[in-house]
């Protein structure tokens, strides 16, 4: 589909039509207002049902009126902390329509951390979900002063706590939907909170116009339409899930629906059978790792026809992308699709056109299988920064190992030290409360600094070739800042040198050099010989390390958390090559030393 067959497509709306997140959504219900906007899953009733865009409008009508009552001011934050559900988007759509800054939450973080952004963003209405949520939130209660109304969607009994309302009850059961004051393009929108260098997240401040742009120029490029299902599984308080799985949406008119749980995934993907599918790495590696799992108990036979459907997949893929001359091998491939690879992909629901993968690097070999099976799997990039979207892959024009050209509208250049910089429509507008920080992020021309290192071929395909600063991006697409957390690690005297480890990896670890006296003084207190190696291996001592790292990082985000624990007793030195002259980590070669003992542990887990 070309740019101009999309532009001429009656039921998108345009940024010039929508001009805000909350005209976005008014402007698509004027357009289907009877189509299926959301299915969810109603535990209470144990069914699937479904909302039309007009039904919704409804219901955010009533937010909205809820809202009006709080005698908030254009401008002032209210924060949610949900799971993806309809109540999340009419929450937001209600807010945005008043000129309210949405906060989002994320719903596993710890309380403290939530106290943190709340109070530094000065939210004054705060929704969540549960009970348990509420046992973890009233610990901090008395830090959040400047919430003045806490709503909850399951009923909790609180007798002391007067700002505490059940949504039941704040909601009117009735209400007719208000008009925006203003349709101000250039409003902020929402703060995005992501990880800082200090360890403490940082506010980004996007506008309607940043993020409404973005999600015009992402359509541009991959193009994704009414008649089209996607499954919504990543948090919406991610940005990536939010332009893509939810304001994309909602600007061509696609059906979404809310995956019951990650547990539950596998079977969501088969029951709903999902057209389009946004996801970071670490779905496609769970998916991957589950097709080679299964392959271990296969005969000889099966194994060898799997891996030469893949091979011949992928060679049919490079002839499509005209990289490649035909090959007759090739006329092996229908048999193959019906005996291989149409059974991979029924286990995704057998009926995906279109795959996206950003947040993190996806591994070649995962993304080299699924597209050999027949999926067109995009790989993109992008940042909380830039609403996120930078670059993605086309489907006529895929590189895999690169992260696309640009989208429509956005330039990038390679700056000093082969940086990747950006401009655009989509460049927030700053960090909260932190010039400095934004100062330091966008320079006076309005380039800003990725961090990450680039190069771009003839084609303007962007070829991501490293980070500048020490940022570890996991497989699920969170960005923790290891020199911090090591920092912090080192306040326990046990530990004399420290390394986080985790890039492209779902969790966490630590390598952790043990001083001498204190490992002796902890191996007596377990029961363990310190002389002997196989005790920095044993099992009770890795669980007393891991309690005492988590204590000492609790100020971090709740996703950076050190799962395993490697002990050694041989310090880095600039003698071994493990520091620079200056003494500082060389990280690269740390996990190249002890490669074998980190695989070992992420195998363990």
């Amino acid at each position: 589909m070309t740019d101009r067959e999309i532009r001429d497509k009656a039921h998108l709306v345009k940024p010039e039509q929508a001009v805000t997140l909350h005209g976005l959504f008014v402007e698509r219900t004027k357009r289907t207002p009877d189509d299926i906007a959301y299915r969810y899953f109603d535990a209470q009733q144990e069914a699937w049902q479904a909302l039309t865009w007009g039904q919704m409008l409804a219901q955010i009508a009533r937010w909205q009126a809820a809202l009006l009552r709080e005698n908030l001011q254009r401008g002032d934050r209210v924060a949610l902390m949900l799971r993806n559900c309809p109540q999340w988007v009419m929450f937001d759509q209600a807010a945005l329509s008043l000129g309210l800054v949405v906060v989002p939450l994320y719903t596993v973080d710890r309380a403290d951390n939530v106290a943190y952004i709340v109070n530094d963003a000065g939210v004054k209405v705060l929704l969540f979900e549960t009970a348990e949520q509420w046992q973890e939130l009233r610990g901090v209660r008395a830090q959040m002063g400047c919430v003045q109304r806490m709503v909850s969607i399951d009923r909790i009994a609180e007798p002391g706590e007067p700002h505490l309302q059940c949504a039941d009850d704040w909601l009117p059961a009735q209400a007719g939907l208000q008009p925006e004051a203003e349709r101000n393009r250039d409003a902020l929108a929402t703060i995005m909170y992501t990880s800082g260098t200090t360890g403490k997240p940082k506010g980004v401040m996007l506008s309607h116009h940043n993020i409404v742009y973005n999600a015009w120029a992402g359509l541009l490029t991959f193009p994704i339409g009414e008649d089209d299902l996607m499954l919504s599984f990543l948090p919406l308080s991610h940005t990536f899930e939010r332009t893509v799985g939810y304001y994309i949406g909602v600007m061509a008119g696609v059906t979404v629906a809310y995956a019951r749980s990650i547990p539950l995934l596998a079977d969501d993907l088969k029951l709903i059978r999902p057209t389009v599918l946004v996801s970071v790495p670490r779905i496609y590696e769970r998916i991957y790792n589950a097709i080679h799992s299964k392959l271990e108990d296969v005969s000889p036979l099966q194994h060898k026809l799997f891996t030469l459907t893949v091979d011949v997949g992928w060679e049919r893929f490079e002839y499509q992308q005209g990289r490649a001359g035909w090959h007759p091998k090739l006329l092996l491939w229908p048999l193959l699709k019906r005996l291989v690879a149409d059974k991979v992909m029924g286990r995704l629901g057998g009926r995906l056109r279109l795959s996206i993968s950003g947040g993190a690097a996806l591994p070649p070999k995962i993304g080299r299988m699924f597209i050999a099976l027949g999926l067109p799997l995009l790989q993109g990039y992008g940042m909380t920064e830039t609403s996120p979207i930078v670059s993605v892959n086309r489907v006529d024009s895929n590189h895999p190992a690169s992260v696309g050209p640009t989208l429509p509208g956005i330039d990038v250049r390679i700056g000093e030290q082969d940086a990747l910089l950006v401009k655009g429509p989509s460049n927030m507008l700053g960090y909260w409360h932190n010039p400095e920080a934004t100062r330091a992020m966008i320079d006076a021309d309005g380039w800003l600094n990725t961090g990450d290192t680039a190069r771009i071929d003839d084609k303007g395909h962007i070829y991501i070739t490293g980070r500048l600063k020490e940022i570890i991006v996991m497989s699920n697409g969170e960005k923790v800042p290891p020199a911090d957390m090591e920092f912090a690690i080192l306040r326990d005297r046990l530990f004399d040198q420290a390394m986080v480890y985790g890039e492209g990896h779902a969790a966490l670890l630590a390598l952790l050099v043990v001083n001498p006296e204190n490992w002796a003084a902890l191996a007596q207190q377990v029961g363990v010989r310190p002389d002997m190696p196989e005790s920095l291996r044993d099992t009770r001592i890795e669980q007393q390390v891991l309690q005492r790292v988590a204590e000492q990082i609790k100020e971090f985000p709740g996703y950076a958390k050190v799962r395993r624990a490697l002990l050694l007793t041989e310090p880095w030195s600039i003698e071994n090559g493990m520091l620079t002259p200056t003494l500082k980590l060389k990280r690269p070669q740390v996990a190249a030393r002890y490669c074998h003992e980190i695989e070992q542990l992420y195998q363990g887990r």
